[in-house]
């Protein structure tokens, strides 16, 4: 193969499959189609519009709704010309209308979400309300050229699809993979660190922070540096399994949240459910939630547990799906902060579900698009789906072996499209490099087709 028909560019890709990052999760049937619902006692429940739970950190004067929308998932529809999908600008619309009328006043986005345009669709939905009302935080995704020249146009292109004039919060995105040398790289060589600061000074950027993902080593750094630059706010990955529990490139968040809660920072959170993870969980987890809280939907219980610490400013949840929204607008309608017998129980939950071999995805969609169009994040959300039901049969002398081969032969067919399965991986790592989990999404991939093979020629060990 000719090395300029190994990648495709990004039109191309964007005509093969389509711009969102709302795609996988809308078709990921699963095994089975058991994706959790609201209950229905409380679906039925009325949906609070004065209720909202609002955080005022000291030094932060902002008040800001606990519950955050994280712009990276909106939901999509097929292009007319029937190449791949486009962002529905109505339904967002009526999310972000839905979302505001019920008390939620930050949305957060970045240049590459949405494989490029969660930006103007967040910018076309907020301009509709009044701009003092709201907080808009993006970030700089210099990921793929950190030039100085390439990080200020970015920056700026970032005022014109946002709509705006100023950011009240502004991100480093996605630091601490590849540590320091990286970040250095990205904000320090090319001196636009300095320059974020002068546009805070300037008022076009009303507070300075940092999202992290990777090197503890580099998280200590960047945060001594506070004494220079005074970050504002840093975004981490919490929940209440990677509380103790993070795995992969990931640090455990007592200790995140613990070094922020000292110098005063205040802490955005992002992956409350692990994404997705902590909502579709083994049938026997999922019944000790609900033994404890009948009524509360699966979720819920990652919300309070993200919410439930006093220096969290607001906590992020991408929500494609009305019935999503408004789950997550009655936990924080108010907040019922978790009583120390819920964290105990919480811990003892998040010791059971770290036993089940599942793979670290968020389905974040920074490794996307892969060159040879393999959609490794439903490729690996099918997977943890099969894992958490258990449908990933060992042997076939498994008592539900059959039951699971078919399940998992099925819903892959189901979720991931023939031509964009694991068996076209080449090993060519470019998606290992921008994974925020450290995953080696060759080997797994490889691993899966492998898995895949044997399950179609029934050659598993007997």
């Amino acid at each position: 193969m000719k090395e300029q028909d190994k990648n495709i560019n990004r039109r191309e890709f964007l005509n093969i499959v389509g711009i969102t990052a709302a795609s996988t999760t809308a078709t990921l049937y699963g095994c089975t189609p058991k994706n959790e619902k609201t209950p229905a006692g409380r679906a039925s429940l009325a949906v609070p519009t004065d209720q909202m739970t609002y955080r005022v950190l000291p030094g932060n004067e902002d008040k800001v709704s606990l519950l955050g929308y994280g712009c990276m998932r909106w939901p999509t529809i097929p292009s007319p010309d029937g190449n791949g999908d486009l962002i529905d600008q109505d339904a967002v619309n009526e999310l972000v209308d839905y979302a505001i009328a019920h008390g939620v006043n930050y949305f957060d986005t970045s240049p590459v979400y949405v494989q490029g345009w969660s930006e103007k669709a967040t910018g076309i939905a907020l301009k509709r309300h009044p701009r003092e009302k709201l907080f808009i935080a993006t970030k700089l995704s210099n990921f793929a050229n950190a030039s100085r020249e390439n990080s200020i146009a970015m920056y700026r292109k970032s005022f014109q699809d946002l709509q705006t004039d100023y950011f009240d919060y502004y991100l480093l995105h996605s630091i601490g993979g590849g540590g320091m040398e990286v970040f250095n790289k990205r904000y320090i060589d090319n001196g636009i660190l300095d320059f974020l600061i002068a546009e805070r000074k300037a008022g076009r950027i009303r507070r300075l922070g940092w999202s992290f993902h990777g090197d503890v080593e580099a998280f200590d750094q960047i945060l001594a540096m506070h004494d220079t630059v005074k970050w504002d706010f840093v975004q981490i990955q919490l929940n209440y399994v990677d509380w103790k529990h993070a795995s992969g490139r990931n640090v455990n968040a007592e200790y995140l949240y613990g070094e922020l809660e000292k110098r005063g920072i205040p802490a955005v959170i992002m992956e409350p459910l692990l994404g997705g993870r902590l909502s579709n969980l083994p049938d026997h987890v999922v019944a000790r939630l609900k033994q404890r809280r009948p009524e509360d939907s699966v979720a819920s219980w990652s919300f309070r547990f993200a919410g439930s610490p006093e220096n969290v400013l607001t906590v992020l949840s991408g929500m494609t799906y009305m019935e999503h929204l408004q789950d997550n607008i009655r936990t924080y309608s108010p907040l019922v902060p978790l009583t120390d017998d819920d964290k105990d129980f919480l811990e003892e939950t998040a010791q059971l579900i770290i036993t089940y071999p599942t793979i670290p995805c968020n389905d974040c969609k920074y490794c996307m698009p892969c060159p040879y169009a393999i959609d490794i994040p439903a490729v690996l959300l099918h997977y943890n789906k099969c894992v958490n039901e258990g449908n990933v049969a060992q042997r076939q002398s498994d008592e539900n072996y059959k039951e699971a081969r078919r399940a998992f032969l099925v819903g892959y067919d189901r979720s991931v499209p023939k031509l964009r399965q694991a068996n076209h991986c080449t090993g060519c790592s470019q998606c290992n490099e921008h994974c925020p989990q450290g995953i080696d999404i060759p080997k797994e991939m490889q691993r899966i087709d492998k898995f895949v093979e044997q399950l179609k020629q029934e050659t598993l060990p007997v």
